[in-house]
Formats: structure tokens, sequence, C-alpha cells
């Protein structure tokens, strides 16, 4: 019963991050886009906080450390991903995940020099070339349009994705003592006042909102189940899979994502978009071969073994 619910929730994952692009996507009609994201963050770091105060002692930060990660995650992590938001104004959610999927194959990269047992080595360089290859033929800049409005739109998402990697880095090298989901919370706090005083930099207004039915709904779907159950589910299954495997879940996320905006969006789907999601994972698997092949052995090796 438990390999069944691990299952289930490990397909569910991708299933709800997958479709917050198009939520995303769809909300910008009703919300100008940092005003939605930081309304998402706030509703959900207090559902966030709420749950890890009934579940566990450690949800205040205490120590320097905590207050770091805090920070860290807060400002890059959180803060960040209101580029997500900006750039999908002109792009489709199908992109955005795809050059969201680069994340595992930046981790290394953004990782060196701030946590300091991280090595380069060729096999990693040569993933990292593939990956960025993948990510261009997704984005496909020609000089004469350096400018145009999708390829600054889908490079805020590159930004947003490398500001994530770089909030999650810094949680690890400064280690928390509190749990996961509180650090989570915490840290939409400073995010969401972040992407709040940008959005009164940029001159967004409330007068913009337009409150519907259908915009409570996907800021309901980003802050309880995109971001709530989400990150709960992810915590759960990262403590019983690890993190390798649980970042196999970037992967899936695209072709949720893809799928949904194609279906209610209508997005279009390019060959060349695909193949460019296909080449990151080619990355992935470059760069962690030396993890991915043991696992599989293991995993081959689990299902011969007869049962007792």
């Amino acid at each position: 019963m438990n390999r069944t619910r691990i299952a289930g929730l490990f397909l569910l994952l991708p299933v709800l991050f997958g479709a917050a692009f198009p939520a995303i996507k769809l909300g910008l009609d009703y919300v100008p886009p940092l005003l939605f994201a930081a309304g998402r963050y706030l509703l959900s770091a207090g559902l966030l906080l709420g749950f890890a105060a009934m579940t566990t002692d450690a949800w205040l930060p205490r120590t320097r450390g905590d207050w770091v990660a805090v920070l860290g995650a807060g400002v890059f992590f959180v803060g960040g991903t209101g580029l997500l938001y900006l750039g999908q104004q002109y792009t489709t959610s199908g992109v955005a995940a795809i050059i969201y999927s680069l994340i595992p194959i930046l981790t290394p990269l953004v990782a060196w020099g701030l946590l300091p047992h991280e090595r380069f080595s060729r096999r990693y360089l040569l993933g990292l070339f593939v990956g960025f290859v993948g990510v261009a033929l997704v984005i496909r800049p020609e000089p004469t349009n350096l400018l145009g409005e999708s390829v600054v739109g889908e490079g805020l998402v590159l930004l947003a994705a490398t500001s994530v990697t770089l909030g999650s880095v810094l949680v690890r090298r400064y280690r928390s003592t509190m749990s996961v989901v509180a650090l989570t919370g915490w840290a939409m706090i400073p995010g969401a006042l972040i992407q709040l005083a940008f959005s009164a930099a940029l001159g967004e207004s409330l007068a913009a909102v337009r409150p519907t039915a259908t915009a409570a709904l996907l800021l309901l779907y980003l802050a309880v189940f995109a971001s709530g159950v989400g990150f709960a589910v992810y915590f759960y299954l990262l403590e019983r899979l690890g993190p390798l495997q649980v970042n196999l879940i970037s992967y899936l996320i695209p072709v949720v994502a893809v799928t949904v905006g194609w279906l209610f969006l209508d997005e279009p789907i390019t060959a060349l978009t695909l193949a460019g999601f296909a080449v990151i994972v080619v990355g992935f698997a470059l760069l962690r071969a030396d993890d991915l092949v043991p696992m599989a052995r293991r995993r081959l090796r689990n299902r011969r073994r007869p049962a007792a």
C-alpha cells in the first residue's frame, strides 16, 4: 500500500505543479503579474505556517542560520518567481515550464563557490552545454529580434529559474533548524513583500484587478494546491525517495503544462519546442549519469528478486 501511495503521489505532484503554469497564464488576464504572485504566496504562507504550527515544534526561526535561510529563500526562491509571472505575459505556459526544467542542470553550476564540495567534471560541462542547447531550441532567439516580446519573456523565465536555483542552494548552505514546510512558509512572506514593492515600482494598481470567480479560483488553486498541497507532497516524497528521484518530476511537469495549455488555452505545440525539451532531458541524463545508472540497476534487481 505504501508503494502504491508513493507512486500515486509521484504522479500527482507533476500534475499539481504542471497545471500551475497554465493557471498563471490565465490568471494574468485578471490580475497584474506581480500582484498575482504576491497574493498567491501570502495566502500560501498562511496555510503552510498554520500546518507547520500544528504538526511540529520546529516552526519558528530561532538561529542565525534560520533567518539567513528564510531571507535567502524569500528573496531568490520565492521573490524571484515574480520574474516568471512577468515572463509568462509574453510566452506560453508550456515553454515556461520547459525552461524551468533546466533547474536540476543549473543547480551544480550555481552551487559552485557556495557549496565547497561541489566539483565540475567534463561530463557535467557537457551536460550543461547540452541543456543550454535545448533551451536555445525552445527560445530560438533570432539576431534580428533579440528584444522581441517572446524572447524577452522567455529570458525573464530563465532568470526566474536561475533565481529559484540560487535560493535553493542558499538554503542548503545555511542549514535551518526549522522544518522545511515552515521554512518555505516563512520565506514566502519576504518574497511576497519584494514582489509587492516591485509591483508598486512598475505602476501595477489594484484598480487593474478584475475580481471574478475565475480569478479567485485560479488564485486558490495556485495557493492551496500548487503551493500548499504541492509542497507538502514534495517534502513527503523527498524524505522517502531522496532528491535525485524527486528531481525527475521536473521532467514530467512540462508534459502536463504543455498538454493543459494546449487543451484549455489553445497554445501551439511545435516540433522544435518538443525537441528542445528532449535535449534538456539528455543534458540532465549526462549530468547525473553516475547516480542514474546505479539507481536503474538497483530497481532492475529489485524487480527480478522473487517475492518472499
